[in-house]
């Protein structure tokens, strides 16, 4: 179902859908067709052939995404866990000291806004789901959460499984 407010135009190699927080325009494979009835996006598969059902369904997902992100945007929070691990705002990036002999400077890809609240959370949000999450996962990665120590940067629902040192082994 397309909301109201949301256009999708329907090109020879892609989908572009605009919405109230812009325009993103998504591309699909060939042997998929796409079609619009009775105000409804219509993915269609050329047969039931296993490849043909990936694509189907990938293709579904991308356009459902699409008009997800140009309604209602994506947001990924993470947070910084550590005796002394900061994060700024500086600009439309970020700083961030995590423990290295250096401030981590990290700015947004296109498309993505970064806000930071407090001096331990991290707002990644943007209209496209790929690059707020790719954005999400380039902050985490510049220190991943130990799982001996509660320190690094993980996402807020990130539940993590924290492992006993040397010594709580050895006395079981």
């Amino acid at each position: 179902m397309i909301p109201s407010g949301v256009e999708v135009d329907i090109l020879s190699d892609g989908v572009t859908v605009k919405g109230p927080k812009g325009s993103l325009t998504q591309t699909y494979h060939p042997e998929v067709k796409v079609s619009i009835q009775d105000d409804q996006v219509v993915v269609e598969r050329l047969s039931d052939r296993k490849f043909h059902h990936s694509l189907h369904g990938l293709t579904r997902s991308l356009i459902a995404n699409a008009i997800t992100g140009v309604t209602d945007g994506y947001t990924k929070t993470l947070e910084l866990m550590g005796v002394g691990y900061r994060v700024q705002q500086s600009g439309q990036g970020i700083t961030l000291s995590v423990g290295y002999s250096h401030v981590v400077d990290m700015q947004p890809i296109e498309g993505v806004t970064l806000e930071v609240e407090g001096t331990n959370r991290i707002f990644v949000s943007g209209i496209d789901k790929q690059k707020v999450g790719q954005q999400a996962s380039l902050i985490r990665r510049v220190r991943p959460p130990n799982a001996y120590k509660e320190k690094g940067i993980k996402y807020s629902d990130e539940v993590l499984k924290y492992k006993p040192g040397k010594t709580a082994a050895r006395t079981a």
